[in-house]
This record gives structure tokens, C-alpha cells and sequence, in this order.
């Protein structure tokens, strides 16, 4: 099966690494890659296009004669590539424009939920400072602002000031259309369930934890994701099917019943709250950083699962297959982030990292820089060869991956590996993969 990967982040490098770590020789896997990520373009052929020009993606997959494209990362989805690439006849992973709107707009999200019965905060849809102000009357702090639109998981504000919350409320409004949703605090531990959807049936893959906050003990702004574990012990054995059942399968029904069926990956952010399980978020494709966590306990073959889902035969397949192993990840940032960053570091240590067993690195954010004397440039015709250095050049950098036999012992490798790894202005957060201990108590 050759398989176009759209997308050159952190997310798409695990998925590639996926696809051909579980290829089997019954049906093996070939990538086409989008360049630009030194850690990705080994695992399969390089080519250069727009991730967001629909018409460049169709020319990339129909050059290639692929027979799947699998869609990383959400912009691309909302302009439109799976309804171009689908008009080809080629398989896509990933929904179409109109059902990528469940990320899109967090108010179209909550009109579905509605109509599908999914339970969820309570929420105003406000398009003025006042409509916000009365929101914030209505609903007790911590007040919880997010950007209707597309915000690369940065678009929220959870604050017990006003007007901190308000500011942010502001700057989102003062967008063209701009709209902001307003919502009720949900309490307890979030949990993300990835699930996949043919546009009729659900599989659930394994849930995770993301933490979203930039610093130890959940402080400072929220970011696209510092660090995620898989599985999470405290989680009760019965929560991932009361999510499919409850909230998953109800949100696909509805979406098919709009007559916009949802093809590709049902993102749940959920709370595990005192009243139950209640949807925090959805999202249309692949979370990142849990995929790195998710993917490296699958042992079924990723490119048959999601071959599957694009063509509407997830029902054919047997379920997933789980490693019982643990995996951790943990996010180093550039200086800065998740504000302006400070890049163009080198990085080391990398090769020392993924020496250490059960260590393997996912670059997020990375580039090549050359480095090299003028006199030696001068002399090429005479065997030079360029001295070639990784370099930071995104806010999140490297996803550092450990695996062991619990939560515990890929922790401890996780970190191992980052304390290997050095780039002027690093940080990360040393908290990955802990929990409050009443989690424990309360788990039946």
C-alpha cells in the first residue's frame, strides 16, 4: 500500500513511524512524505507541496498513484484537501471540510453535541464584549474563553481573572468575524480517546493524557501539548465505552444524519468530572503529543486500520491490537515558547538518546543548517562537503519518547533520554506522566 502523508510535524512523524513499524509483508507499507522534517523524510520518499493548496495535494497524490492519503494535521482539512483528493477517487483518512467544521467552530461542535445528546459544558456563543460580560455573570470562575476558530491548540484561556479571561475574549473578537465561546469550569482530570470513524462505525484506540500548560504543577499559559502518557492506571476499566458509546457514536450518528459523514479521527477531549464524563473538546485528526504515545503501544497494522476507515470497512477489521508496555513522552521547547521563540540552536545528544533502550525521538520542530568556512566553499571542486547541523526552528522541538513495563519505568526512560539532548534556551517540564493520588483512591 503507498500512502501519502500530509503534514511535516511532530504528529506526522509519529504517524510515519507507525505505518512502518507495524507494516507487514502481507501488505507493506511505501510512504510519500512531505519534506521539510529531518526526522520524518528518512522513513519514506520525500516530495515537496502545499499542505493547504487542495489542487497540489491531488497533483502529489495522483503523480505518485498512491493509494491512500492520510491527512496530520487540521488546517489542511478545513481548506479542503480530503474533499479535493476524494473527487479523484483516491482514499482519504480524514473528514471532509464540512465535517472538519467539529474543530473548526467550537460552536458548531456544541450544536452537535446538542443534537446528539453528548454531554458537555454549558456555553454561550458571543460575538460582542457584552455578550461575553454576561456570560462571565452567569457562569462562577475560573472563567473559560475559547476561540471559536482555529487556534493550533493555543486558542484557550481558563483563569480566575476576570479579566485576563476578558482580554482574551477581546483579542479574539477584534478578528475578522471573529467569535468566542464562553463556558462553564469542568472539573476533574481531562483524558484524550482517540477514535475511528468510517462515517458509520467507531474503534476506539487506547486513551492518554495530555498536559497542555507550559509548567510543572499545570502552571502558566496552555500550549499545543508539553508531554502525554498511555495507559492511564487511575482511569476506570469501563470509561472507554462509555465514551464510544455516549459520546463518540452518538456525535457520528448525528454528522451522517446532517448528510456530512465523518470519515478519518474523532478527537475526545473529555473531563472526568463529579457528574460524569463530559466533552471538552473535539477534534478531527490525530492529538499531538498523546499520538506519540498512543501509536507506540499499537501492535495491529496502522496503514490497514486507517486504509479501513477510508473506505468504510472498519467493521471488517478485528479490533486493535494493544501492547501491554507503557509510553511517555516529553516535550522539549524552544526559549520562549509558547511566545515568540528563541530558534536556530543546535541541537545534540539525539543519537545518545535513542541508544538507550526503549528511547526513540520525534522532531516537531527542526531544520538543517550548514555550517561551514568560506575558504572551504571555495575549495568544493576539491571534495568539499558541507558540515550540516540540526537546528531548533519551532516552538515545540523534539518529542522524547520512552517505553517500559508501567507508567513508571517509560517516565524514568523518558527522561533519560532528555537529559542526552541539549539546545540553548531548552525547557521542558518535569511533571510528565503524574497524577494526583486520590485519582487512585477513586478509580472503580
Amino acid at each position: 500500500m503507498k500512502v501519502l502523508l500530509v503534514g511535516n510535524g511532530g504528529r506526522e512523524h509519529a504517524l510515519a513511524r507507525a505505518l512502518v513499524r507495524t507494516s507487514t509483508d502481507q501488505n507493506p507499507v511505501e510512504l510519500v512524505v512531505q519534506a521539510g522534517n529531518p526526522g520524518l523524510e528518512p522513513l519514506g520518499r520525500s516530495v515537496v507541496f502545499n499542505p493547504l493548496d487542495p489542487q497540489d495535494v491531488v497533483f502529489r497524490a495522483t503523480s505518485e498513484n498512491v493509494d491512500l492519503v492520510v491527512v496530520g494535521p487540521e488546517a489542511p482539512l478545513v481548506a479542503g484537501v480530503a474533499d479535493a483528493v476524494l473527487a479523484h477517487g483516491i482514499p482519504v483518512f480524514g473528514p471532509t471540510k464540512a465535517a472538519a467544521e467539529l474543530e473548526a467552530s467550537k460552536s458548531f461542535a456544541k450544536d452537535v453535541m446538542i443534537e446528539a445528546g453528548v454531554a458537555t459544558a454549558r456555553a454561550y456563543t458571543c460575538t460582542t464584549l457584552d455578550q461575553v460580560d454576561a456570560a462571565f455573570d452567569d457562569f462562577a470562575a475560573p472563567f473559560v474563553v475559547k476561540d471559536d476558530a482555529l487556534a493550533a491548540g493555543k486558542g484557550v484561556v481558563v483563569s480566575s481573572d476576570r479579566e485576563t479571561a476578558r482580554a482574551h475574549a477581546q483579542a479574539c473578537l477584534t478578528r475578522e468575524d471573529g467569535k468566542v465561546v464562553v463556558e462553564e469550569f469542568l472539573d476533574g482530570p481531562e483524558v484524550s480517546l482517540f477514535c475511528l470513524s468510517d462515517g458509520q462505525n467507531v474503534v476506539p484506540l487506547v486513551p492518554a493524557q495530555d498536559f497542555k500548560r507550559v509548567a510543572d504543577g499545570n502552571e502558566g499559559p496552555n500550549t499545543g501539548g508539553m508531554g502525554a502518557y498511555s495507559p492511564l492506571p487511575w482511569l476506570r476499566e469501563d470509561a472507554v465505552d462509555e465514551i464510544v458509546r455516549t459520546v463518540a457514536q452518538p456525535t457520528v450518528d448525528r454528522m451522517a444524519q446532517r448528510g456530512t459523514p465523518f470519515v478519518g479521527l474523532l478527537y475526545c477531549g473529555l473531563a472526568m468530572t463529579s457528574r460524569g464524563i463530559r466533552v471538552v473538546e473535539f477534534n478531527v485528526r490525530f492529538g499531538d503529543p498523546e499520538t506519540q504515545v498512543v501509536l507506540e503501544r499499537l501492535d495491529s497494522p496502522l496503514g490497514e486500520l486507517l486504509y479501513a476507515a477510508a473506505t468504510g470497512a472498519l467493521d471488517s477489521l478485528p479490533a486493535p491490537v494493544w501492547s501491554s508496555d507503557a509510553a511517555v513522552t516529553v516535550v522539549m521547547a524552544s526559549g520562549g515558547y509558547p511566545g515568540p521563540t528563541d530558534t536556530g540552536h543546535e541541537i545534540s545528544g539525539i543519537s545518545q538518546a535513542e541508544a538507550l533502550p526503549g528511547v526513540h525521538v520525534i522532531h516537531a520542530g527542526t531544520g538543517e543548517t550548514i555550517v561551514s568556512d568560506p575558504a572551504d566553499v571555495a575549495a568544493g571542486c576539491c571534495g568539499f562537503e558541507p558540515d550540516v547541523r540540526l537546528v531548533n526552528t519551532g516552538g515545540r522541538v523534539l518529542d522524547v519518547v520512552g517505553r517500559g513495563s508501567s507508567v513508571e519505568d517509560a517516565r524514568r526512560t523518558a527522561y533519560e533520554g532528555v537529559a542526552l539532548i541539549h539546545f540553548d534556551g531548552e525547557h521542558h517540564r518535569s511533571d510528565i506522566a503524574t497524577w494526583p493520588e486520590e485519582l487512585n483512591a477513586n478509580r472503580s
